[in-house]
């Protein structure tokens, strides 16, 4: 019966040594330094019977921040970083776009979603991580109160990359991100190098 019992502890510690947590899936997904691929953001509003839908491009990197290349409905390209959010004018010059109050936060909290920066997160949400690294869903649930008058929680899915955002907002309305044919790279193009430059 000892014996029994012993074979069950290290059984149960063998597994629980192998099982995938947060340390891991952050491990998992900084390991691609540049991540691009296709979006479809889908906005459900309470009151539109349909989805406000837009689509495009987008280049992460690590570092560096968020490439945003916006197709359809409009075009247009924004960047996304530690200091804030830029758009592109015609000239194909960047220009700082004004920040609302608890815009920085909003933006690199963002950020930490699509890098998967558990620890950066941890800060304003319980996170609650299920799966393997091949299938993983991470449930964000807001900490602050502050948070919680706007999310009710935010749960990413997952393989390698982050395939889907959803943001389910307090008021009913819900955000819904796409992320298609992501590929992990290990350098920035060129014209990408330029883009986080300027």
């Amino acid at each position: 019966m000892k014996r029994l019992f012993t074979l069950l502890m290290l059984a149960c510690l063998s597994w629980n040594a192998s099982a995938f947590d947060l340390a891991d899936l952050q491990q998992q997904l900084r390991a691609a330094p540049v991540v691009r691929g296709h979006f479809v953001q889908q906005k459900f509003l309470r009151s539109l019977p349909q989805p406000l839908t837009s689509r495009g491009d987008f280049t992460l990197a690590a570092g560096k921040g968020l490439l945003w290349l916006l197709r359809t409905p409009i075009a247009q390209d924004l960047r996304i970083d530690g200091g804030g959010i830029s758009r592109r004018d015609e000239s194909g010059k960047w220009e700082a776009l004004p920040q609302r109050s608890g815009a920085g936060r909003e933006n690199q909290l963002f950020l930490s979603v699509l890098a998967g920066d558990t620890t950066g997160l941890r800060e304003n949400f319980d996170l609650a991580l299920t799966g393997e690294p091949d299938a993983w869903q991470l449930v964000l649930t807001p900490k602050s109160a502050l948070l919680r008058q706007i999310f009710d929680n935010i749960q990413i899915d997952g393989s390698a990359l982050v395939d889907r955002i959803e943001l389910r907002e307090t008021q009913g309305d819900r955000s819904v991100l796409q992320m298609t044919d992501a590929k992990a790279d290990q350098t920035l193009t060129a014209e990408e190098q330029r883009a986080f430059a300027d």
